[in-house]
């Protein structure tokens, strides 16, 4: 017995001794398969890191022409604002102008009324006369509102600075 009990834990040896390298072939199996799949997962961690890289160049490709077309609106705003306010200067001077003339109008028209006075005229001499001043009145306001449109009064933002 002795010898069957040597020779049954002989083949134990030789089974276990297979067992020992099938196993180790499965590990090395099992270690390539996950090497490999280790590399593909890094590959596509590489390629998605790629495409979100592209990604973020175009935006900013895309940001800096926005950018660009900002600025330029910018620039356009504010030089169409410049002329503006420079337009603005000028209607204001010829509106002070303008008031100043009415209110010289104003004090002629006051000075021809004075209360009252006819200055020896009868009554149809004084209403002949106002017709007159009316009618001079309304033509000169009339031919000062077409000398503004077809000859603007000539003034420029440069008397404002002082």
């Amino acid at each position: 017995m002795a010898s069957s009990s040597g020779n049954s834990s002989g083949s134990t040896r030789l089974l276990n001794s297979g067992s020992e390298e099938d196993l180790q072939v499965l590990m090395d199996q099992r270690k390539r398969k996950r090497m490999q799949s280790n590399r593909e997962s890094a590959r596509r961690s590489r390629m998605r890191k790629q495409q979100h890289l592209d990604e973020l160049m175009a935006q900013v490709a895309r940001l800096r022409k926005d950018n660009a077309q900002i600025l330029s609106n910018i620039n356009i705003t504010s030089q169409l604002y410049m002329n503006v306010e420079a337009e603005n200067s000028v209607l204001r001077a010829q509106m002070e102008e303008l008031t100043q003339r009415l209110q010289s109008l104003e004090e002629i028209s006051n000075c021809i009324d004075i209360s009252g006075n006819n200055g020896g005229f009868g009554e149809a001499e004084e209403e002949a006369f106002q017709i007159q001043t009316n009618a001079a009145t309304d033509s000169f306001m009339n031919s000062m509102n077409f000398l503004y449109v077809n000859q603007p009064i000539m003034a420029t933002a440069d008397i404002f600075h002082y």
